[in-house]
């Protein structure tokens, strides 16, 4: 993965392959990650170079700014804008930090203005209805009940979840190895570990690394609880589309709404950076609204006299 294919070496290649090589070897992230920071950074150094700037010590916030809108005349989306100026504003963060510029020109480039479409994010009455939908009397019920109720406690990723090894459990916490290799600390509760305890003492199979697994011993597939969870949801009578990431929103939603910090929310999702976990804020703060609407004597769902 070379920055400066199909064109000389510069200052600006030497720059991006340096940050590249930092978030491969030092901060382990993804594959997937990595390419799409080189593909970002790419049409970004191209667009530099074509205009004659080829240290990252020329760069201005007027430069980068010109970039920004040349992606929206070329009809990119605001997400895929917004993923650009993530990748960008990481690359001169880094160049700040290792003293390669003085300044950083990205710090004030705004983010695309057209928001991005709110999740799907169930009632906590909704969440209560689906925790209560699996018949716990059964093996396959108590399973399906503390893997729901860890979902929601912890907002894993349902491959962190259906994944979980034993050694990974501790009490009241579960050591998460998440995107890239990273590990993070995650809490969770006293009903999420009540269903979870259940679940453990049930089985026969003590021996298993796994967590989470079939009437067969095997590790659970993201498809088979896929397809569990959205028949607990119409069990349910929760009209919405119930996935694994919905119960993840839930989480992180929640969490906002009853005063989390944000930083912590992220920490415990796994973002790398926090503008991904501030779409939750937007989400929290529309609930809030809308039950001061509905409950609130003066609010806006009442009649004016």
């Amino acid at each position: 993965m070379t920055a400066a294919a199909g064109g000389t070496d510069t200052p600006i290649d030497h720059a991006i392959e340096g940050f590249l090589n930092v978030c491969r070897v030092e901060r382990g992230l993804a594959d997937n990650t990595l390419e799409s920071y080189h593909r970002d950074l790419s049409d970004l150094r191209r667009f530099l170079v074509a205009r004659g700037i080829r240290d990252p010590r020329q760069v201005e916030s007027e430069h980068l700014s010109d970039w920004m809108l040349s992606l929206a005349d070329r009809g990119l989306a605001a997400s895929s804008r917004a993923r650009h100026r993530v990748s960008m504003r990481r690359l001169f963060r880094y160049l700040l930090d290792e003293g390669i510029i003085e300044q950083d020109p990205a710090a004030r480039i705004d983010a695309p203005t057209t928001r991005r479409p709110l999740p799907t994010v169930l009632s906590e009455a909704q969440v209560e209805a689906i925790l209560a939908a699996p018949d716990r009397s059964t093996p396959l019920g108590l399973r399906d009940a503390a893997m729901i109720e860890l979902l929601y406690a912890t907002g894993l990723r349902v491959s962190e979840l259906v994944g979980l090894p034993r050694r990974a459990v501790h009490d009241g916490w579960l050591v998460v190895q998440g995107k890239g290799g990273k590990e993070r600390l995650v809490p969770y509760g006293d009903r999420a570990a009540l269903a979870l305890r259940a679940w453990l003492d049930s089985r026969e199979d003590r021996e298993n690394p796994w967590v989470f697994v079939t009437g067969r011993g095997r590790p659970m597939t993201r498809q088979n609880f896929w397809a569990r969870l959205r028949r607990y949801a119409v069990q349910a009578g929760v009209r919405a589309r119930v996935t694994p990431h919905v119960l993840r929103h839930a989480f992180a939603t929640h969490l906002l709404t009853h005063g989390a910090d944000l930083r912590a929310v992220q920490a415990m999702l796994g973002h790398a950076d926090i503008s991904t976990t501030e779409i939750y804020t937007h989400v929290a703060n529309e609930r809030l609204r809308q039950l001061h609407a509905a409950h609130h004597p003066r609010g806006s769902g009442h009649d004016l006299p």
